[in-house]
Formats: C-alpha cells, structure tokens, sequence
C-alpha cells in the first residue's frame, strides 16, 4: 500500500533539487526519449507524454514531437547529458523549442516553466496521494495488447511520408472494411498525415480474421474460477471495459474464438511497394465479439506505435484518469496548513487566498495535524471502509495495489459520512466534493477559514474539476 501513503509522495517531491535557500522544481510538461529509431527523431529527443493543463499542453506540443533544437542550439551538437540543463535555464522563465512532426517541420514553440518550491505539493498531487477517496475518478491502470509491430530495417525517414490512401476493399466484406479504415483514417488524421487518393505516399492494407477455434479443448477450471478476461481502455466508450480476451500465457487450444486484426503501410513514394510498417494483434479468446468492434476500440492503440515504434510484442499501455477539484493552492508539504502558492487568476486566488494564509479548516474539516498523523489515518480509512465498497468492480492498479474498488452505489451516505468525520481526519476529500458519494447534497463550494497575522476570515471557494485522461505507451 505505499502508494498511498503520503509522506512517501511528499518525500520523492522534496527530494529533488535541494541547492539554494529556496529549492525550486521547475517543470515543462512533458516527457522524452533519447530516439534509438533511424525513423523516427534517432539520437534526438522525442516527446512520449504532454501533461494535460501543463505549459507544453498550452504551447501546442504533441506526443512524438521531435526536438530539434533548444534555443536555437541545434541537439545534434549537444551531448544527452546537456538536454536537461538547457531545458530548464537558469534565469529564464521561459525555453524556445523548435520541433518536427508529421505536419510542421521546424515548429518554434515557447513553453513557459512551471516553478514551484521543492517543499510545496499542489492539489493535482494531493488527488493522486489520496486517489481512495475516488478510485472512481482518479486512478492509474496498466494493460498488455497482444501487438506485434514490424518496422523495415532499412532506415527510413518517416518524416518524408506525409499522404496515404487505402488499398482495394473486398466486396464481400465492404462494411466491414470501411468501418476499419475510418478507424485508421481518424488516427491518420490525427498524426498529421493527408489523405490522397491520387498519389498518396503510403498504401495503407488490412488483414483480418475470426472464427471459432476448431482445436478449442475447453478453457481449465482454475482459469474459469480466476474469471480470466482482460481490462482495457474502450475508445468508444472512454472508459476501462472488459473484454472476453486471455492473457499471452493461456495455451490457443483454451480459447474459443481467434481474432485476428492488422495494419500494413506500404512504400508508395516509388512504387516499390515495400512494407514500412506493420502492426498485427493476435486475440485468444473466451467469447465472441465483433471484428468492427475490436477495430474501433483497438486500432487507436495499434496505431500509438507509429511513427514511433518502441516495442515488438505484447505493448503495455499505462491509463491514467484524473478528476478532481482545482483551486488553484499549493501547500507546504511539512505544515500543510501553510498556503506555499496560489496560482494566478486561479479560483482561490479569486476568491482572495493568498501565499503565507494558515488554513485553519476546510468546511467542517479541521487542518491542525502533521503529515504523518494524515497519512497514518488515511491508511486506517482505507481498511475501515472496504466494506462500503463493490466487490464487483475490484481492479489492480499500476502500482500493484490488488483491492481497489469502486464504492457501493447503494452505500454512498455512508461513504459520506466516513469521509465527513473528523476521526478520519479527511481534510483533503474537498477535492472530491464534486461526486456524490462525498457530498451527496451536489454542493461543490468549500469554505476555507483562513488566518491571515491576527485577523480571521471566512472564504468560499468556487473550484473549477480539472478532468484528465492519457493514454502512454508504459
């Protein structure tokens, strides 16, 4: 259960960049690899993640961005070991990035840093720290697909592929197929690459199959009872759904049905027709579903592997899903009591808290503990309130953690209750308030009593719910 705890998030804050009378952490918004693909960006860094409602977000920066170039210093000149420093400045609040994709080349971008004190933990954290109180809305989820990409060993620049088009569609099977080309089209479209019938770069083809499995011998019991189907996020529903596929590790005579679904780009530019890229999934499965469905909720996964392929088989995929309430306060993570920052223009800067306020309550929560004393009771609150939860909806999350489940719909008041009592010391369950099993009345407003030197004041606070989904590659 240590993800849980508290002090170990405010630790691995604190812990970086301790230089200085005031330590800051500076952030831009995304993160990077140093690209080992001759595809795609080799030997520079190419963006893998851009954090929602984060500078880089705001700039414009997009997942397989290539950098090349930090302040006009080309990274081609740069050793890896100077990336980092030249991202972050020293007396600068801002870097200028010029950036490549599939639609701009040479892009300039400016990202604003983020800085923060190293000992001050923001509200975005806090709902990660005590994601119990939400599982619902705020959690991290990993799944395997059953992909296996091939990339041409030759070392094609992906950059000068910039149009497709599809190849002939079976009559036989002329809904089917179309429903799986408007799949990879909208992903296309969303790389930055033009559809062009007439002269297209890249001829795009589909393979596929399914049937039931003529040497199906019957799934084992211990599979039966352990209830072997897998989680994954459903791009039609935006949401983590089962599905009736096995693990890799099941043996293709226990599953019923095969699917078989893939991708294949071909080399257009000069009619060699050679194959570029391909990405096929392999499904083993314990119950019927339907081709035009797997390809709408899976082809957004199989193409997260172009133009950047890191991995040949079976792809991990981290979902991370956050909602919670923004006010815009930033707390000291040694005295949480202690206002560290409030954003500008932010709800609490609005509504008039201002750095150096000492919260004294939130609601009816009072905020007069340590850290420790927090945390000590937020892992007691997780063990006493497993019974309000659904078992039906239990999931392992990213971290390992084997029993998170959703709470009981039909216990919600009671949750409520929990969450509301000051024995369990729930101060920072306001960043929930919006859901109903924290505030069943729909209130969202928090009122924070404040101490300002020696006057007194009462402020309530209008939080605006910051919503996150991403989707990485793990």
């Amino acid at each position: 259960m240590k993800h849980f705890i508290l002090s170990v998030l405010l630790l691995a804050v604190f812990a970086v960049n301790m230089e200085g009378q005031n330590p800051t952490i500076c952030r831009l918004g995304f993160t990077y690899d140093i690209s080992q693909s001759s595809h795609w960006g080799k030997g520079k860094p190419v963006v893998t993640k851009v954090f929602p409602y984060s500078s880089a977000e705001m700039a414009g920066v997009k997942v397989y961005d290539i950098i090349d170039a930090i302040e006009d210093i080309p990274v081609s000149e740069l050793a890896v070991n100077d990336i980092p420093t030249l991202l972050n400045p020293a007396g600068k609040n801002s870097v200028v990035l010029t950036m490549t994709n599939l639609t701009d080349s040479a892009k300039r971008v400016s990202i604003n840093k983020d800085c923060k004190r190293s000992d001050a933990i923001t509200e975005d954290q806090l709902a990660s720290a005590f994601s119990m109180y939400s599982v619902e809305s705020t959690s991290e989820r990993v799944f395997t697909c059953p992909f296996k990409t091939t990339v041409i060993s030759d070392p094609v620049n992906f950059l000068r592929y910039k149009t497709f088009a599809f190849g002939p569609i079976d009559e036989n099977n002329r809904k089917l197929e179309e429903a799986i080309n408007a799949a990879i089209e909208k992903e296309f479209r969303k790389k930055g690459l033009t559809y062009n019938a007439l002269n297209p770069d890249m001829i795009v083809e589909t393979f596929y199959f399914y049937n039931k499995n003529p040497n199906f011998k019957g799934v084992s019991l211990v599979r039966v009872d352990n209830n072997q189907s897998a989680y994954r996020y459903d791009f039609m529903l935006n949401r983590i759904e089962k599905f009736p596929f096995l693990d890799n590790t099941v043996a293709e005579s226990e599953a019923e049905y095969l699917l078989q679904l893939g991708v294949r780009l071909k080399d257009n530019r000069n009619g060699t027709g050679r194959i570029l890229w391909e990405c096929e999934a392999n499904e083993l499965m314990n119950g019927p579903f339907r081709l035009e469905n797997y390809a709408q909720s899976h082809i957004p996964l199989m193409c997260m592997q172009y133009p950047y392929s890191k991995y040949t088989r079976n792809v991990q995929f981290l979902v991370s899903q956050k909602s919670y309430n923004y006010t815009g306060i930033s707390y000291d993570v040694n005295h949480l009591e202690q206002v560290m920052d409030v954003d500008l223009n932010s709800p609490a800067h609005i509504a008039g808290l201002r750095v150096r306020d000492v919260i004294e309550r939130i609601d009816t929560q009072p905020m007069n503990h340590t850290t420790e004393e927090y945390t000590a009771a937020y892992k007691q609150f997780i063990t006493n309130t497993m019974s309000l939860r659904d078992p039906n909806t239990v999931f392992t999350d990213a971290n390992g953690f084997k029993f998170c489940m959703f709470w009981d719909k039909f216990k919600y008041t009671q949750v409520a209750d929990a969450i509301q009592s000051p024995r369990n010391m729930a101060i920072f369950g306001y960043l929930y308030k919006f859901a109903p099993y924290v505030s069943p009345s729909g209130n969202n407003a928090c009122t924070f009593y404040i101490k300002r030197g020696k006057e007194k004041k009462e402020v309530v606070i209008r939080p605006t719910i910051h919503s996150e989904m991403t989707i990485e590659i793990k």
